[in-house]
C-alpha cells in the first residue's frame, strides 16, 4: 500500500515527468507514495463586486499557489484593493466564490471565518495601527487573539524578535504610533502581520509614500517573509520596481468601466520578468508610464 503525500502539482514526482492526481511513484528512500495535489492557497472563481450598480470587479478567476508571490498592478480604480478585501470577506462579493485552501469562505459562519483570518496577515496601506495601544501591544494583538493565555514574558520576547526582524530595537515597543515616522509605522504593521505566523500575506500598497531607500527596505521584508517564513504573498502596488523585485508573477487589472462587456478585466497574468515584452498596449502604457496616450483618451472621453 503506497503512502499518500501532498505535493505542489508544479513539482514533478519523478525525474521531471508529468504528474497527476493519484500517480504512484517511488521516493528517494524507496517508499511507494501516491501524489495528492494541494489546492491553491487562494482561488477566486468568477468573482464580481458591484457598487452603486457598477462593477468594480467582474468575472475575476485567479489562483495563487503555495509559495508564490503575486503582484497585482493596475491604475487607480481598477479594483486592486477591493480584490484584497473581498479575498478575506471584509467586502462581500456580489457574485462568485473565494476559496482559501479549498474552503469556500462564503459558506463559513462568523466564528469559522475569524479562525481562517488568523492564518492570513494583512499589511494595510497606512499601517492601520491602533493609536491607543503601544507598539508592543499592537504586535501582541494577533497573538492574543489566537492564544489569549500566552505568558507576558513570551509575548515580550516575541515582540522583540519581530521588531528586530523589521530593523527596529526592542525599546520601540514602549512607544506610541504617533511617535513614529511613516516608514517605522509600516514596518510595525509588517511585524504585526507576521506575529500570528500566517500562511498567506496580503500587502496593500506597502511602499506608497515612502522614499526609495525605505521602499526597498519594505521590498526586502516581503522577500524575507517569503523565504524565511514560507508565506504565500499577494501584493497590490503601483510601483513597478517593487512588483518586479518581489513577485515571481504579475497580474494586471484594467478598469471595468473602460471595458466592453465581453472583454477580460485581467489583461496580463504571467512571469514578472516577461511583462516588459507584453504586446498589449494597455500593459505597456502602464508599465512604462506613458501618460500622453492616457491623457488623450481622457480628453476624448470628456469630449464625448
Amino acid at each position: 500500500m503506497a503512502d499518500e503525500e501532498d505535493r505542489n502539482p508544479a513539482e514533478p514526482a519523478t525525474g521531471g515527468e508529468p504528474v497527476w492526481e493519484g500517480q504512484v511513484y517511488t521516493s528517494a528512500d524507496g517508499t511507494r507514495r501516491v501524489l495528492r495535489r494541494r489546492p491553491p492557497v487562494l482561488e477566486t472563481r468568477a468573482l464580481g463586486v458591484e457598487f452603486d450598480e457598477r462593477y468594480v470587479l467582474h468575472d475575476i478567476s485567479l489562483k495563487v499557489s503555495k509559495g508564490e508571490t503575486v503582484a497585482i498592478i493596475g491604475e487607480s480604480g481598477c479594483g486592486k484593493t477591493v480584490f484584497l478585501k473581498t479575498a478575506i470577506r471584509l467586502i462581500e462579493p456580489t457574485e462568485g466564490t473565494v476559496l482559501f485552501n479549498g474552503i469556500d469562505l462564503g459558506q463559513l459562519n462568523s466564528r469559522q471565518l475569524s479562525e481562517v483570518r488568523t492564518r492570513i496577515g494583512f499589511v494595510f496601506q497606512q499601517a492601520a495601527l491602533f493609536d491607543s495601544m503601544s507598539i508592543g501591544e499592537n504586535i501582541m494583538f494577533p497573538i492574543l487573539q489566537t492564544n489569549p493565555r500566552t505568558p507576558q514574558s513570551e509575548l515580550r520576547d516575541r515582540v522583540a524578535e519581530l521588531l528586530y526582524e523589521v530593523g527596529m530595537t526592542p525599546e520601540v515597543a514602549d512607544r506610541m504610533p504617533v511617535e513614529l515616522s511613516g516608514g517605522m509605522r509600516k514596518r510595525v504593521g509588517f511585524a504585526r502581520a507576521l506575529a500570528a505566523e500566517p500562511e498567506l500575506m496580503l500587502y496593500d500598497e506597502p511602499t506608497t509614500g515612502l522614499d526609495p531607500i525605505m521602499s526597498d527596505v519594505i521590498n526586502e521584508l516581503m522577500i524575507r517573509a517569503r523565504d524565511n517564513h514560507k508565506v504565500t504573498g499577494i501584493v497590490v502596488t503601483h510601483d513597478m520596481k517593487s512588483a518586479k523585485k518581489v513577485a515571481n508573477r504579475i497580474v494586471m487589472f484594467y478598469p471595468q468601466s473602460r471595458l466592453d462587456e465581453e472583454q477580460d478585466q485581467i489583461v496580463y497574468d504571467g512571469p514578472a520578468d516577461e511583462i516588459d515584452d507584453s504586446k498589449d498596449r494597455r500593459v505597456t502604457q502602464f508599465v512604462e508610464g506613458l501618460a500622453g496616450e492616457r491623457l488623450m483618451e481622457m480628453t476624448l472621453a470628456r469630449g464625448a
